[in-house]
């Protein structure tokens, strides 16, 4: 049998967690597309799965799946302890999916990022210049997330 992405995505979209343990990712799509089915991804924090999933906290209900950092079988299976131990409250499970549903990875949502980041830039250049003029000095602080 070949591979068959409709039927991949249907087995992720039919999931409750999606385990992506990778020594190196990059970037990832995997993880995005199981926050957008609900699919609580498990994730090793590497490249693009640590940029994009956030570890899930009941005490605050902020998070959107499960990280691990040590890239051994221990660190894996104590991640998926707890993200099974979560799943037993389904109360704070329904946030944790609905809170990576609503996560926003489109081109939009990085060009309102990208027109922010130079606007800030832009204010910055014009109240440097209007500065210059006075004999003050302005230090631009770099752009954080």
């Amino acid at each position: 049998m070949a591979y068959d992405n409709a039927v991949a995505h249907k087995i992720e979209a039919g999931s409750d967690m999606f385990l992506m343990p990778s020594r190196y990712e990059p970037c990832g799509l995997n993880q995005i597309y199981s926050l957008k089915y609900g699919t609580v991804p498990i994730v090793r924090a590497t490249g693009g799965l640590d940029d994009t999933i956030e570890h899930w906290d009941a005490r605050t209900g902020k998070g959107t799946g499960f990280k691990f950092t040590d890239y051994n079988g221990e660190a894996l299976l104590l991640t998926i302890k707890e993200a099974l131990r979560a799943f037993r409250d389904q109360d704070s499970w329904q946030q944790l999916m609905r809170n990576g549903m609503t996560k926003d990875f489109s081109w939009n949502a990085s060009a309102r990022e990208y027109i922010r980041v130079y606007e800030r830039v832009r204010q910055g250049r014009a109240g440097s210049t209007a500065a210059a003029q006075r004999g003050d000095t302005i230090d631009l602080e770099p752009v954080s997330r």
